[in-house]
C-alpha cells in the first residue's frame, strides 16, 4: 500500500525505514529544508516488510539513485525501489538473501551485501543494469560465539560495508566479538575471507564507521557501550585495535539499573568529532578526536529526543545529526555546533517504528 504527499520542503530528500511489524509505514519519504533541516513527509509504501535498514545506490532514479532495503524477517530479503516518484516503487520484487533477520546493506563494485543477523552470515547479491536485485552470487558464513550466554551462542552478523579505498569488505560480528575482512569477486559476487580481527570478548561490536581520513575506524560494542578504536590498512587489509574507551563521560552512566546499548556511530566530516546513539540512556554521546585519530575522549551527551535511538546519521553538509527513535516512533533532528560538536534539537517528526534514516 502507497500513501500519498502531505507535506514538502526545499533541498534534498530522505528516506526513513520503520519495522512495520510494529506499527511502521515502511518506508517514509521525506523533504529535507536545505535551511533548517526540518523534515516533512511526502509519502509512504509498506510494499517491504520490516525494511528496518536501507541505503542508495546508483540507477536511473534522480541524480541516478536507487532505493535498497533489508526485509528483517525471518526469511530475509532485500528489494530495490525506483525514486522517481514523490513515493518509491519496488522494482523487481523482493529477492531472497539466503539468510535470516537481514539487519544492515550496502553498494559495493556492482553487487548489494546484506548482514543477516539471524544466520550469521553475509549475502552478495549481483544488481542488474536498472539498478534492481539480481540472483545471489554468495553467501559467507561466519563462525563462532561469544561469552555472553544470551547474545553470543552463534554469530550474528550486523553490518557490512565497503571500506574506503573500496578493495574490501567488512563484517561487524556482534555473536563472535570480531570484524572480519573480506575480498569481493566483482565478476561473480564470491565472497572470500582474508582475515578477522578479535576483540575483546564479550564487547557485541555491532557497527564501525572510518575516519575521513581513511586510516582508522571506529568499532561501537552493544553489550559494552564502549568504542574500540582501530588502525586501518587499506593495502593490507588489516585492522588492529589500539585502544578502547567508553561512550559515556565519567558520572553520566545512570543508575545500576539503566543498561545502555549503543546502536549507531558516526564520524564528523572533518574528522574532529564521533557521535554514538545509546539505547536505554536514550541519548546521542559527544567524543573528540585527536588529529591522529587514535585519541577518542568521552565530552558529553544529549537527550536524543526520543526513546530507543536505533540509528544516527550525519546530514551531507555536516550541519545536522539525524535520530530514529524506535520505540517512541519519531525521528528528532539536531544542530550540530561547529566549534564543539555538540547537537541541540531543534525538531522532530513523528515516524511510527522508524529504524534508520538515509539521504538520496
Amino acid at each position: 500500500m502507497t500513501s500519498g504527499a502531505t507535506g514538502g520542503g526545499a533541498g534534498r530528500r530522505a528516506y526513513i525505514g520503520s519495522f512495520t511489524s510494529a506499527g511502521g509505514r515502511g518506508i517514509t519519504a521525506v523533504a529535507v529544508d536545505a535551511g533548517t533541516g526540518e523534515l516533512s513527509v511526502l509519502g509512504a509504501t509498506d510494499a517491504v516488510p520490516d525494511p528496518s535498514y536501507l541505503a542508495i545506490g546508483d540507477g536511473p532514479g534522480p541524480g541516478g539513485g536507487v532505493l535498497y532495503a533489508v526485509s528483517e524477517t525471518e526469511r530475509g530479503a532485500a528489494a530495490a525501489l525506483d525514486l522517481t516518484g514523490d513515493v518509491p516503487r519496488p522494482t523487481g520484487g523482493l529477492r531472497s538473501v539466503e539468510g535470516e533477520g537481514p539487519t544492515h546493506l550496502a553498494v559495493a563494485a556492482g553487487h548489494l551485501l546484506t548482514a543477516n543477523y539471524g544466520s550469521g552470515s553475509v549475502t552478495a547479491l549481483s544488481l542488474r543494469p536498472d539498478g534492481s536485485v539480481g540472483p545471489v552470487g554468495s553467501v559467507l558464513r561466519h563462525e563462532g560465539s561469544g561469552p555472553d550466554s544470551a547474545r553470543q551462542r552463534a554469530p550474528h552478523a550486523h553490518q557490512v560495508l565497503p571500506d574506503p579505498s573500496g578493495a574490501w569488505v567488512l563484517s561487524v560480528d556482534l555473536g563472535t566479538d570480531s570484524v572480519r575482512i573480506c575480498a569481493l569477486d566483482t565478476a561473480t559476487g564470491a565472497l572470500r575471507l582474508h582475515g578477522e580481527t578479535v576483540l575483546r570478548p564479550g564487547t557485541g561490536p555491532r557497527h564501525l564507521a572510518f575516519h575521513p581520513g581513511g586510516g582508522h575506524a571506529y568499532v561501537l560494542n552493544e553489550l559494552e557501550p564502549t568504542v574500540t578504536v582501530c588502525r586501518w590498512d587499506a593495502a593490507a587489509g588489516v585492522l588492529e585495535p589500539v585502544a578502547e574507551t567508553a561512550v559515556l563521560p565519567e558520572g553520566e552512566e545512570g543508575d545500576e539499573d539503566l543498561v545502555t546499548y549503543p546502536s549507531e556511530v558516526v564520524v564528523s566530516h572533518d574528522g574532529r568529532f564521533l557521535w554514538t546513539a545509546n539505547r536505554g540512556h536514550d541519548s546521542i554521546s559527544v567524543l573528540a578526536l585527536d588529529p591522529t585519530g587514535e585519541k577518542a575522549n568521552p565530552v558529553t551527551t544529549v537527550d536524543c529526543g526520543g526513546h530507543w535511538p536505533r540509528d544516527l546519521v550525519l546530514h551531507p553538509t555536516g550541519r545536522w545529526l539525524y535520530a530514529a527513535n524506535e520505540r517512541s516512533g519519531n525521528v528528532s533532528w539536531f544542530a550540530v555546533d561547529a566549534a564543539t560538536g555538540i547537537p541541540r534539537r531543534t525538531g522532530s517528526l513523528d515516524v511510527p517504528a522508524a529504524s534508520c534514516v538515509v539521504f538520496a
